[in-house]
């Protein structure tokens, strides 16, 4: 049999979702509204993606300094949850609760499947292909996908230079 050479270096597909992951928020504008996109990171690389509106009625109020945190798996009597945790500047933790319950579920919907595909080590520039190439008929949406895609191209080599010119 003949052997598959992947001369890309990825970390081995982690089947189970550790229990914490470390991650980045990264804001974005969608049609004028202040969203955010909270990347959770395995091994330094996008492992999943959850997406929703800044100061929502929900509560999503993150402070403008917290650019990174942790997304904590949390199991309860009525299912499992995921959890935003950032520690403030006095050095207290803060838990955002629920991000999985929180964001609108057609968005929520997608970034599951974005977050899928990460979660099975797509090569992270074939995940950007992918997203951006999806064919959306709300403009709303198209604007979020894009600002998904602003949010994955930093972990890209030569992301950060990209971003800063755009």
């Amino acid at each position: 049999m003949e052997q598959i050479n992947n001369t890309e270096t990825q970390s081995e597909v982690v089947e189970v979702r550790p229990e914490v992951l470390e991650c980045d928020v990264v804001r974005f504008q969608n049609n004028k509204e202040k969203w955010v996109a909270f990347v959770g990171l395995l091994d330094g690389r996008p492992y999943e993606i959850f997406t929703g509106l800044m100061d929502d009625d929900e509560g999503i109020m993150i402070p403008k300094s917290v650019s990174r945190g942790r997304i904590v798996k949390a199991i309860t009597p009525t299912g499992k949850r995921y959890d935003f945790q950032f520690e403030n500047k006095r050095g207290y933790k803060i838990t955002v609760e629920g991000l999985s319950e929180k964001f609108n579920k057609e968005y929520w919907n997608y970034a599951k499947l974005i977050s899928g595909v990460l979660r099975y080590r797509m090569p992270l520039e074939n995940v950007v292909r992918l997203v951006s190439s999806l064919s959306l008929e709300d403009e709303s949406i198209n604007t979020w996908k894009a600002g998904v895609v602003r949010a994955l191209k930093k972990y890209l080599p030569g992301g950060d230079e990209e971003e800063q010119e755009s």
